[in-house]
């Protein structure tokens, strides 16, 4: 899947919004991709995450033996990715703060397992959950995603195998450009639930 058809998805479901966003990073953008859109829609979501699970086999990272997501956003692709991989699916959490595997999953020491995510922008959440993997004793091959916005300049300490990259500037709070200062900002990603 090319790039641009992967972005055409998410304009199709209205996906790419314009205004002004509180990323989970805390910085701030005037463009976030609200990927909850797309994956309402089955069919989307099966398109994209086929994509993806083709590519992951395609640059060698298939032969693993689980696809580990950080929960909430990447609960979806790393399911719907997961499928289509034929391998199991399971996901990190957040508590007090800080991704635990609970609900029964485990992760066994040396185990090749690979991280999905939905959107990658400064890898923070990603590299946290690959922390708590390898803390785990869990080989983690390579982690994937729909999106980079980071163009690839977000080093999560893995190869990062991404179906599009998106780059959109994102600002520190304090040094917002005029035209965003003016619009009052909103935060709708999942980092704090």
């Amino acid at each position: 899947m090319k790039q641009t058809q992967v972005l055409d998805i998410f304009r199709q479901c209205d996906a790419i919004l314009e205004g002004h966003f509180i990323l989970s990073s805390g910085l701030r953008s005037a463009v976030f991709l609200q990927k909850a859109l797309v994956f309402r829609q089955p069919d989307q979501s099966s398109k994209l995450c086929k994509a993806l699970a083709d590519k992951i086999i395609s640059e060698g990272y298939g032969d693993i033996s689980q696809v580990v997501s950080p929960a909430v956003g990447g609960i979806i692709p790393g399911y719907e990715t997961a499928r289509h991989l034929k391998k199991p699916a399971i996901y990190t959490e957040r508590v007090n703060n800080k991704f635990e595997l609970r609900r029964g999953f485990e992760i066994s020491n040396g185990e090749k397992v690979i991280v999905v995510e939905d959107i990658v922008s400064t890898g923070l959440s990603i590299r946290e959950c690959i922390q708590t993997l390898k803390d785990l004793g869990a080989d983690v091959v390579a982690a994937a995603c729909l999106i980079d916005r980071s163009a690839g300049e977000a080093d999560i300490g893995v190869p990062l195998i991404s179906l599009a990259q998106y780059k959109v500037k994102a600002y520190d709070p304090d040094n917002l450009p005029p035209e965003l200062a003016t619009i009052p900002a909103i935060k709708p990603g999942s980092r704090g639930l």
